[in-house]
């Protein structure tokens, strides 16, 4: 329910998108929409090993595409392997782009998509509003539920040499249009997974709506996120073949998903992009772990909003900063994550450069507050 309407200018950026089953069924109909005739496939061999890749080539066999399939993508993807895909998709004189798969592949084709469009080195994008160009067509299939790749207006790319993840952020890395299948969350090989996307989104969702960016808009996408996974990812851990508890989770990635593109993200995704460049570590692990750190450092600037977080968690009364807190570790136990950083391979040396490098990150700046170095290395400190 919406109870104030923000007067202040915003804007809201979204894709079109298809929900529901057999929706990766449709990529050979919008790719001939988009006028492609060559695409670049970009994926990972998981992937196609689940058999996706092959229903989509298949779609766009059915419609006279011919598809050119680049897997040289890695978790967390870098700069060489956004390079290798360029090279590929100018060797093939490809038209288009289809991405299929997490959070990873779609970064990586966006930033293939930059470069094309844009010529240089992907990392020279990094900030807000630095693409000149449009971006060749693409359409992105999900086959995670967290990320949210497939509908927002960021790319995060690791820069190998500084090892560290930069966030590129503009409304032309928007996708043409995104089909976002529940089936494809069915392959997810470890229940891991299914719990660090799952609870990316769950901080995708928190951190839209403590963000100072936030609107009336992004805030009715990031509670309804809130609410669907506190309800609907245990489900899918403890019975992981729940379509209907798959479906429920991937429509809350997307919302988390369409909050977070237009109201940005906070101290945790900082903290995470430089965990994840530094130390190469799961994107999703890091925020879960950072979670109830920032909520407690973030509770007196934002103390009504996370308030109401608690309220669409089921929580009941008015919770003080102490009881959200607990709340959100029980909720990560019953999921079954007890990872902390320091079994992660984070020490207490080089936590003031993590810091540091968070402190450069593009998503620090909507943060309820703006921390201080000292700041960021308590909340590292914490996770430990």
């Amino acid at each position: 329910m919406i109870k104030h309407i923000e007067l202040s200018l915003r804007k809201c950026v979204a894709p079109e998108f298809v929900f529901g089953v057999d929706a990766r069924k449709m990529a050979g109909k919008y790719a001939k929409n988009l006028g492609i005739k060559k695409v670049l496939i970009v994926t990972d061999p998981g992937v196609i090993r689940a058999g996706w890749v092959e229903d989509v080539t298949k779609a766009l066999e059915a419609e006279n595409i011919y598809s050119i399939l680049f897997d040289d993508v890695v978790p967390n993807p870098r700069d060489t392997n956004v390079l290798a895909g360029v090279k590929l998709y100018r060797e093939h004189k490809c038209d288009g782009i289809v991405t299929i798969g997490g959070g990873s592949p779609m970064d990586c084709a966006k930033g293939i998509g930059i470069v094309v469009a844009n010529m240089g080195d992907v990392l020279a994008y990094e900030g807000v509003d630095k693409i000149l160009y449009p971006l060749p067509p693409l359409i992105c299939i999900p086959t995670t539920a967290g990320t949210a790749a497939d509908v927002s207006q960021f790319a995060i790319i690791n820069d190998i040499k500084r090892h560290v993840k930069i966030a590129i952020i503009s409304k032309s890395i928007v996708p043409d249009v995104s089909l976002i299948d529940p089936e494809t969350t069915m392959s997810m090989d470890k229940e891991e997974l299914t719990i660090n996307t799952g609870l990316d989104a769950m901080t995708h969702a928190v951190e839209a709506y403590v963000s100072n960016a936030n609107s009336a808009i992004t805030d009715l996408y990031a509670l309804e996120a809130i609410s669907l996974l506190a309800k609907n990812l245990p489900r899918v851990v403890e019975q992981p073949f729940d379509i209907q508890a798959r479906a429920s989770v991937m429509m809350a990635s997307l919302l988390a998903g369409l909050a977070f593109s237009n109201a940005s993200l906070g101290v945790i995704h900082a903290i995470a992009h430089s965990l994840g460049g530094w130390l190469d570590l799961p994107h999703g692990l890091c925020n879960a772990i950072l979670l109830e750190h920032a909520v407690a450092y973030n509770f007196p600037h934002a103390k009504e909003r996370y308030q109401t977080i608690a309220s669409y968690k089921d929580m009941k009364g008015t919770p003080n900063c102490d009881e959200i807190v607990q709340d959100i570790r029980e909720f990560k136990l019953s999921l079954g994550l007890t990872q902390r950083l320091g079994a992660l391979g984070v020490t207490k040396e080089i936590i003031p450069h993590l810091a540091s490098m968070a402190l450069q990150d593009a998503c620090i700046v909507t943060n309820p507050i703006m921390p201080s170095q000292h700041d960021v290395e308590e909340i590292l400190i914490h996770a430990l």
